[in-house]
């Protein structure tokens, strides 16, 4: 053992990754450094990747579980394409991970996961072991027995050694906050936090820790230390967000600015409970939530929610979209307000339920029985969540309409710094319900218009707003159940047109970034979003003459968007799915779009999307 001084060098961008069987921790262990790397004002964006089965058979390469981290004092809009750092709990989690690390990149491998079984449960021959037979070569590899360190750190205390190993996940961390120059405050309150009743457990995790500290600076597994410095960001309080996270402070921040209770009528589903387990804990700001005992039951709850005065949400992700959909429509018929969230997973079916996808877009857009068009919204980032869960419940409040919320696996999950909003600043969004007859309104007409085509909101038991609800086609103005042709073509061509007309009160399309006429326009929608504004940057850089627009509002879609894609002599739209945005822009605005698909329930890289744009200079 030595204790000599060791360097430190400062670096701009480190990508790590940390990964394990799926009892490893190793979610956990990338949150507690993320949250310790946000405290330090550095720039950061993560991307957590879990097995799909809730418990795997340990040590193959479907228990793999994953958390990604990309820290810069530059701005950071992607957890980065691959890896400095891989830190490997065992052999399955090197050998699903080999192709996204860096040449040169530091390999940090738990020696007790690549024992015999290990190695042959990942399915290396046998007698291989990557650790020792010169296939890392180019990588720096530092081997530590991190199960036998833990063991040792926790000899004093009386728990099983099962119970010990479960402490593996701080040693790597309290090793991680060394070599990164961190302190350990924040994980120790957390600890606190987490397991202030359970002394022993606190304890005997808080050693780990510091073992795991201690053992990089006592040994010489690595002469530096690295250090990343603050990010220039604008002034004001921050922290690290999940796009789950954001939506449902979004929404809670719609029901105090529209003064309205706010209702979710929900059913579990992945990656979409996180926001009934988030908005739960918030019953001091009247939120109420329910857990259905199937989707329709949720989604109808909300919309009875809807019709009593309250703002009507309901939550789930691609397969739970498709039960709901006959609910959508009697929302939609109904015409109150609704904010229906889709956080998008890999389909079809059950199909690939932990990974991300962009896939339910034409769902969104045509997935009804009948002409059932109703306003579709996407989020980009994790942050921007807040304000797109806030921009979906003003429009259905306003315009009287169900509306359909587009975020996935990928924006839910992942975190990145946000700047905490101060409530005052927030826009007020303004309610009118009917609350009597009109001076010499003999009765009440509950389909008559205003300008936005919205039909009047009236709360049940208002006396003299007594009217008819229901799935049956109405009767123009009057709201009576009617089945004449000349009506049905009239409200299925006015219904169409409410929404079209949303339009008219919405923002114009902006660049995000580039030229206003040029070779290449990147046209996104949701996650692609951070690989889109890095790649376009680059070829920024480099001088040639390319943009990038995001769409928040896919349907309808801003009013000066055609005028735009005019302006460049290509249109390429990237989407995690076989081609939807595109099929619509072709369709809408006659213009040849080139598509770039990934299907791979993972997102586009900077690097891949770079090297496409690249073919249209």
């Amino acid at each position: 053992m030595s204790t000599s001084p060791k360097e430190t060098t400062v670096l701009q961008d480190v990508v790590i990754k940390f990964a394990g069987d799926s009892g490893d921790g190793m979610q956990l262990t990338g949150s507690q450094f993320t949250n310790n790397t946000a405290l330090l004002g550095i720039d950061l964006a993560t991307f957590p990747d879990f097995p799909a089965e809730i418990r795997a058979p340990q040590g193959t390469l479907a228990g793999v579980s994953g958390f990604q981290l990309r820290f810069s004092s530059n701005p950071v809009f992607t957890p980065g394409d691959l890896c400095d750092v891989l830190v490997a709990m065992n052999a399955a989690a090197l050998k699903a991970n080999l192709k996204q690390i860096k040449k040169g990149a530091k390999i940090i491998a738990n020696t007790d996961g690549f024992d015999a079984k290990n190695l042959r449960l990942a399915g290396y021959p046998e007698g291989v072991n990557p650790l020792e037979d010169g296939s890392l070569e180019g990588y720096e590899v530092t081997k530590i027995d991190v199960t036998k360190l833990t063991r040792e750190a926790t000899k004093d205390f009386t728990m099983g050694t099962k119970e010990k190993d479960r402490a593996k996940n701080m040693f790597v961390l309290g090793y991680l906050y060394w070599m990164f120059d961190r302190g350990m405050d924040s994980t120790v309150s957390f600890l606190q936090e987490k397991f202030g009743k359970k002394d022993e457990i606190l304890n005997s995790n808080i050693k780990v820790l510091q073992a795991g500290y201690n053992y990089g600076d006592t040994t010489e597994t690595f002469t530096t230390r690295f250090k990343v410095e603050k990010a220039k960001m604008e002034p004001g309080v921050y922290r690290s967000i999940m796009g789950n996270q954001a939506l449902s402070y979004g929404l809670i921040a719609a029901a105090e600015k529209s003064g309205l209770p706010l209702f979710l009528g929900s059913y579990p589903i992945t990656p979409a409970s996180d926001i009934l387990h988030e908005l739960s804990k918030y019953k001091n700001f009247g939120v109420r939530t329910f857990q259905a005992e199937d989707e329709i039951a949720a989604i109808s709850t909300a919309i009875g929610a809807s019709y009593g005065g309250s703002l009507g949400i309901t939550t789930t992700s691609g397969p739970g979209m498709a039960l709901k959909t006959e609910a959508m429509g009697l929302a939609m018929m109904m015409e109150i307000p609704l904010v229906i969230v889709n956080i998008q997973r890999g389909g079809p079916s059950t199909g690939l339920p932990t990974k991300t996808e962009q896939s339910d877009l034409l769902q969104a857009y045509y997935g009804r029985n009948g002409e059932a068009p109703m306003p579709v919204i996407s989020a980009s980032t994790p942050a921007d969540c807040f304000e797109v869960a806030m921009e979906a419940c003003r429009i259905a409040v306003q315009h009287m309409t169900p509306i359909i919320l587009l975020s996935d696996g990928y924006i839910a999950n992942g975190a990145e710094p946000w700047k905490f909003p101060n409530a005052d600043d927030l826009p007020a969004i303004e309610v009118k319900f009917k609350t009597a007859l009109a001076e010499g309104e003999e009765k009440y007409l509950p389909y008559q218009r205003d300008e936005k085509l919205a039909r009047p909101w009236a709360v049940p038991g208002t006396p003299g707003l007594e009217h008819r609800i229901g799935g049956l086609e109405k009767q123009h103005i009057t709201g009576n159940v009617n089945y004449e042709a000349d009506n049905h073509e009239f409200m299925v061509k006015l219904r169409q047109e409410k929404v079209d007309k949303l339009a008219e009160f919405l923002p114009l399309q902006k660049l995000d970034s580039g030229v206003e006429k040029g070779k290449v326009l990147v046209l996104g929608w949701g996650s692609t979003y951070g690989a889109i504004k890095t790649a376009v940057s680059d070829l920024l850089a480099e001088g040639h003459a390319v943009a990038h627009a995001h769409l928040r509002y896919v349907r309808p879609f801003p009013k000066n968007l055609g005028d735009i894609l005019k302006n460049y002599d290509t249109v390429l739209i990237p989407e995690i799915n076989n081609g939807q945005l595109i099929k619509i822009i072709r369709d809408q605005y006659l213009v040849d779009a080139k598509g770039y698909n990934k299907i791979k329930g993972n997102p586009i890289t900077r690097t891949e999307l770079v090297e496409e744009i690249r073919k249209y200079l």
